[in-house]
């Protein structure tokens, strides 16, 4: 049988590269190092994990995280079988002792009979000799510059980011709506595109005093020449350059009117929809350095979110990944070069464990493929299916920014109102959910 190649031996490719392997399909795993070096890894192993050894909440009942952790044991995922074993104690969370669990990855793989990893940079986009050629592209947010060139010249440059500039996402159902009101700007296309937070001007004062006390986040050492463009600046860069910088800006107050309130506002901050199912919704201009607990704190403070639910915090850092809402098919096939599969945080998503979960489904699909079995995308009730839809169709393409898993890309449960009741219903219905696609996945 004719391996698949897969390229790149983090997590998202090893995990790739153990679902085919279980499943009988040969596989080449190319991975630069030692060959070449990256700035962010120390050693030669796969599946390194370089920033934290936290793969989060381990809870699946009422955790989006833990959810997919749960349905990744159950599909026997290698990442998963590696944490279990090496794992640390850490709470709630699944934190790990990170030597060993890449040492366990890469023993694994190695020692597997199926497996080949070949030591070399894949410096371009590899086509297609004939038909049968499969590829997994799961080369990270450090993707080398010949990678990430021949993947623009590919894709079209405009479709290929090389670093997040994140505004922080608020779940809808805790906007309070009693002090927000929508409307779209000088009421613009259906007039009600916009949900708007109004400060009177000792609000804002305090607001922008807040945020540049703030405590901040350096850019790693990989990032140090990460270039801000003047389109899309740190918020608090903005707020040093002057108090009222900001009011000129994304909190400016032309063309809205306060339905609650009778004075004029003295500035605005809008949030925009951020997911077709409406849950989800973007702080307009608001990508930020601030550490996540200075984000939580200062953006309460605006009027309306004092009990806002994040369901992602801002940030800006080095990573290279694709437009995959506009780019990828639902089984995560480049459209224009269906030969091709992207995988992990090079298709957009954001984290270790969905950036495993993304080389998991890769797997999966590239294994099907090569049996000629057909497989149908994971319900979008469950966190698998939920990243998936998000990240290759349910997104907005033009704002597509990395996104970890969480409740808010599930389809909604309404007739549970309790916050906590709710995630259960949400983990209950995934869980049953996931069980009859997990038996389409295999051996083939």
């Amino acid at each position: 049988m004719k391996p698949v190649h897969v390229i790149g031996g983090g997590l998202a490719g090893s995990e790739a590269a153990w679902q085919l392997a279980r499943r009988g399909v040969p596989v080449v795993l190319h991975e630069m190092r030692p060959v070449q070096s990256s700035p962010a890894h120390e050693s030669d192993h796969l599946a390194e994990l370089v920033c934290s050894n936290s793969l989060r909440s381990d809870d699946s009942d009422y955790n989006a995280v833990g959810l997919l952790h749960d349905e990744m044991r159950r599909l026997g995922s290698l990442v998963m079988q590696a944490a279990d074993k090496h794992k640390v104690p850490a709470g709630g969370a699944l934190a790990v002792d990170r030597d060993l669990f890449a040492q366990e990855i890469t023993r694994t793989l190695e020692a597997h009979p199926l497996v080949t990893r070949v030591a070399e940079e894949v410096s371009t986009l590899p086509e297609a000799a004939d038909p049968d050629d499969l590829f997994i592209i799961a080369t990270g947010p450090l993707t080398s510059d010949a990678l990430a060139s021949s993947i623009g010249a590919a894709t079209g440059a405009e479709s290929l980011h090389f670093f997040d500039a994140i505004a922080p996402i608020v779940a809808r159902e805790s906007i309070d709506m009693s002090k927000a009101w929508m409307q779209s700007r000088y009421d613009k296309g259906d007039g009600t595109d916009y949900i708007n937070c109004a400060m009177d001007k000792t609000q804002y004062e305090a607001f922008i005093a807040a945020l540049l006390a703030a405590d901040k986040i350096e850019f790693k050492a990989w990032e140090k020449n990460t270039p801000y463009f003047e389109g899309c600046l740190p918020i608090e860069v903005m707020a040093s350059r002057g108090i009222e910088t900001l009011r000129y800006g994304p909190m400016k107050p032309v063309g809205l009117t306060n339905p609650h309130r009778s004075e004029k506002s003295y500035a605005i901050v809008q949030l925009r929809q951020d997911n077709a199912l409406g849950t989800m919704w973007n702080i307009v201009g608001f990508q930020t350095k601030m550490t996540y607990g200075a984000q939580e704190r200062v953006f309460r403070m605006i009027p309306g979110l004092e009990n806002a639910v994040f369901a992602r915090l801002g940030g800006i850092h080095r990573n290279t990944f694709i437009n995959s809402p506009l780019l990828l098919d639902s089984s995560l096939r480049l459209k224009a070069r269906p030969h091709l599969r992207f995988a992990g945080q090079v298709m957009g998503v954001e984290g270790y464990i969905e950036s495993a979960s993304m080389g998991l489904l890769a797997g999966l699909y590239a294994a099907a493929d090569r049996k000629g079995t057909p497989l149908s995308p994971p319900p979008r009730t469950t966190a698998l299916g939920a990243l998936l839809t998000h990240v290759t169709g349910e997104a907005e393409s033009q704002t597509f920014q990395p996104m970890n898993v969480n409740f808010s890309l599930f389809p909604p449960i309404t007739k549970v109102k309790s916050g906590r009741d709710r995630k259960l219903a949400y983990t209950a219905r995934a869980k049953q959910d996931i069980a009859p696609w997990i038996n389409q996945t295999g051996p083939f």
